[in-house]
């Protein structure tokens, strides 16, 4: 176990204040384990603690009750990649090496380069082993993004989030190596029915179902390394691939769902973009959500056992709003983003605003909410502080630590939160207060503002750009300092 400085041990002195006197830490200290579970198109209101209605998440709202809930959160942004970028670097969208999704074939994104630092490479630096589980989508397999250079010990899992796109692989990575699974053949994340298939008859459907499921095996392999290290500090990262499309979960995960009378009618496909049928869609995306929820609750009840939960900060979110599928996923069925306008890859509030826990006994007090606006970028300076390592923070990200927000000390609204995304359309926006300014439409030339007062319309129907010019040009000057151009993924116009 390793010494730490005088200055950390007056941070975790605070930190713990609440199980003693600061003589307990005078020499050396047990650092809390950190676990951040992500969830993949997950969206705002899809979570008993946030709203939903039809989904069962009991797990990750016994969660809630046992911590806070962040209802003012942002994700990196309104896809996969550039969004986990945000949150591995500290740096948002302006500034970040990755802006969009870009594939490398054969396999993987565009990676992030060896001089980015990312939260698990300043966390090795402080005595930790850090295992990621599930989908990372910042690298290809022999690239400079890959999970095993950017600070992981341990890596479980799909590289790729294209290869993600199927539950039934016919393998994953373990570490930097394959692992076969079960499914010959595998099943493919897009396909149609057969042409002389009956979409009536649910027997059609049996050839998208497959026998070695994918997330049992990542589950599995998460409560492995708690296991295997739980007498040393972790940061496990479990960026789970639920519940993104395609709709793909064993049958008997159905089962409660198929028994309320919902009118489910087949999801086939045509001839249009989308992943692979589905008999019973709505059950099945339901059920994805439900099956989530218990491999967290076998984390949860892991933690318990090992006598690991009183010294861990859990911190759960979603990488982005829920999918803009809605022939396959019914968002307005399971009202997914509730009041909010978007979903994934739009920068308005329902495709970037995501539900987010965070339960850290004895520190968090349970059962409280802040509306504080906040981000990914601001995960590293917070975990750095919780490790008593904020001076070891870089000073070149965007992040701004949450740790007095989260202990329930007052802290300073931000400043600014800001979002561009060169993709569907082309977008930028940036909120400061309660007043949020949004572009759209920029690669065919707009750049007109809409503005939004979240506080009094939160669904940002009613653009008041015209009444109060002033701040429009405020916001459009902040918009112009916070984006740096790049190369890879330039902003049109402004690029």
């Amino acid at each position: 176990m390793k010494y730490i400085s005088v200055l950390s041990i007056a941070i975790v002195g605070i930190l713990f204040c609440t199980l003693g006197t600061s003589a307990a830490f005078a020499a050396e200290v047990r650092k809390p384990n950190i676990v951040f579970i992500l969830a993949d198109d997950l969206g705002y209101r899809e979570l008993g603690s946030f709203g939903q209605k039809l989904i069962r998440t009991p797990n990750l709202d016994r969660l809630a009750s046992q911590g806070m809930r962040l209802t003012q959160h942002y994700c990196g942004n309104a896809v996969c990649a550039p969004s986990r970028c945000v949150l591995m670097t500290g740096k948002h969208p302006g500034h970040a090496f990755v802006r969009n999704n870009a594939s490398t074939p054969p396999e993987g994104q565009w990676p992030i380069p060896d001089s980015e630092v990312t939260i698990a490479e300043l966390l090795q630096q402080q005595g930790y082993v850090t295992g990621a589980f599930g989908k990372w989508g910042l690298g290809g397999p022999e690239s400079t993004g890959r999970p095993l250079v950017q600070g992981f010990n341990r890596f479980f899992g799909f590289n790729c989030q294209s290869h993600a796109h199927s539950y039934y692989p016919s393998y994953l990575w373990n570490d930097d190596k394959h692992i076969e699974l079960n499914n010959k053949p595998p099943v493919p994340g897009h396909a149609s029915l057969a042409k002389d298939a009956d979409p009536a008859n649910p027997t059609s459907y049996d050839e998208f179902k497959g026998q070695d499921y994918a997330p049992d095996r990542i589950n599995a392999q998460v409560l492995e390394f708690v296991r295997a290290n739980k007498d040393k500090p972790f940061f496990l990262y479990y960026p789970t691939i639920i519940p993104h499309v395609a709709l793909h979960v064993p049958d008997e995960e159905l089962k409660p769902y198929l028994t309320l009378g919902w009118k489910d009618p087949p999801f086939t496909r045509g001839e249009g973009y989308g992943y692979t049928p589905h008999f019973t869609p709505r059950a099945a995306y339901a059920a994805m959500i439900s099956r989530m929820d218990r491999y967290i609750g076998n984390l949860l009840n892991l933690l318990d056992d090992l006598k690991l939960a009183d010294n861990t900060i859990v911190i759960f979110s979603s990488d982005n709003g829920t999918t803009h599928l809605g022939d396959e996923v019914d968002y307005e069925f399971f009202a997914s983003v509730g009041e909010l306008r978007g979903l994934k890859g739009s920068l308005y509030e329902g495709g970037v605003r995501v539900p987010t826990l965070v339960r850290f006994p004895g520190r968090v007090a349970a059962g409280t909410s802040s509306d504080r606006v906040s981000g990914f970028e601001d995960w590293m300076p917070t975990l750095m502080e919780v490790v008593g390592a904020a001076d070891a923070t870089p000073s070149d990200i965007d992040g701004i630590s949450l740790l007095p927000t989260l202990i329930g000390k007052s802290q300073e609204p931000r400043p600014l939160l800001y979002r561009e995304f060169p993709s569907y359309g082309g977008q930028q926006t940036i909120r400061v207060g309660d007043w949020k300014a949004v572009r759209q439409d920029m690669t065919k030339g707009n750049l007109e503002i809409e503005l939004y007062n979240i506080a009094e319309d939160i669904g940002e129907q009613h653009d008041v750009a015209a009444e109060h010019p002033e701040i429009v040009e405020r916001l459009a000057k902040l918009m112009a300092r916070e984006h740096t151009p790049s190369e890879k993924f330039p902003l049109r116009p402004i690029d």
